[in-house]
């Protein structure tokens, strides 16, 4: 079964610094545009960002200039970095490709 894994959350400070990983097999990277969204308690799911298989991305407005997401193709990787992180960004973060879905990680930006 095709799998998604996730891993890099925690707690860290407003201001503070954390990046996600999702590694998944070579047959899905190499076909996949892939991305990264969050859901914070009692809101929907939302894009955060996505990126192509030649590598084109995009953000949501609210990260723009914070957030870069990012692909290696030789480990299979996709990886979100995420700088200047605030308080609003606390959710669970998802990787997702094409019909897959990671299992969540969680990030909480906190004093």
């Amino acid at each position: 079964q095709v799998q998604l894994v996730e891993s890099g959350g925690g707690l860290v400070q407003p201001g503070g610094s954390l990046r996600l990983s999702c590694a998944t097999s070579t047959f899905i990277f190499s076909l996949s545009a892939m991305a990264w969204y969050r859901q914070a308690p009692g809101k929907q799911r939302e894009l955060v960002a996505g990126i192509t298989r030649g590598g084109s991305a995009n953000y949501a407005d609210s990260v723009k200039g914070r957030f870069t997401i990012s692909r290696d193709n030789a480990k299979n990787t996709v990886y979100l970095q995420m700088n200047s992180l605030k308080p609003e960004d606390s959710a669970v973060y998802y990787c997702w490709a094409p019909n897959i879905w990671g299992q969540g990680t969680q990030v909480t930006v906190s004093s």
